[in-house]
């Protein structure tokens, strides 16, 4: 909902950086891993009790998803970069709420509720990238990308924001979580409805 908002802002100084670290040869794939290490040792150390490291991990895991794809635009972007890129996000959006679940058991349930909830969005975000892609359909609302990024309700900026929002008060944790799984299955279903509006003819 809001990531579309957020680029014309966010785009600009994060592509700056992103020209001068592919001139100094880093590569797309290189921050999308180390990212993913950052955000699954946040993960982690939320697990052991950790939360404020556990947040400072969290940006920094963001601000390296979001440097891999201006070093991706920099050096021209690649479908496997995009495979990799999408596989790490959902890693982490995994990684965290099962970080939460293992700190206290109170925290299972939301936690398993919330996961099913991303697996339930993922899905839908990834069977309409196909199939708008099968259609030949394009959008750059999200900036350039490897393949058709959906809107919905529920997208990244926001999950950062009740990650953080997690962080801030762990105690409140399961509404939090509740709360959000509501938003990502109201996602699906305005993602499907766009499917049966697009995809019908």
């Amino acid at each position: 909902m809001l990531d579309a908002r957020l680029r014309p802002l966010i785009d600009p100084p994060l592509n700056r950086a992103g020209a001068a670290l592919a001139r100094a040869g880093v590569t797309a794939n290189a921050l999308t891993f180390t990212g993913l290490a950052l955000g699954l040792t946040g993960a982690g150390a939320i697990a052991l009790g950790h939360i404020g490291w556990g947040l400072a991990l969290i940006i920094a895991n963001r601000l390296l998803d979001g440097l891999d794809g201006a070093v991706a635009r920099a050096r021209g972007p690649s479908d496997l970069g995009g495979y990799f890129d999408i596989v790490a996000d959902f890693a982490f959006y995994v990684a965290v709420p099962l970080g939460f679940g293992i700190l206290n058991p109170a925290n299972t349930l939301p936690a398993l509720v919330l996961v099913a909830s991303f697996v339930l969005t993922g899905v839908s975000f990834l069977a309409f990238a196909v199939i708008a892609a099968k259609r030949g359909a394009s959008t750059e609302a999200h900036g350039r990308k490897s393949f058709f990024y959906s809107t919905g309700l529920a997208e990244g900026a926001e999950t950062i924001a009740v990650f953080i929002a997690m962080c801030l008060w762990p105690a409140s944790f399961g509404w939090i979580a509740y709360a959000y799984a509501g938003l990502c299955v109201l996602t699906v279903f305005q993602r499907s409805a766009m499917a049966a509006r697009d995809f019908s003819g």
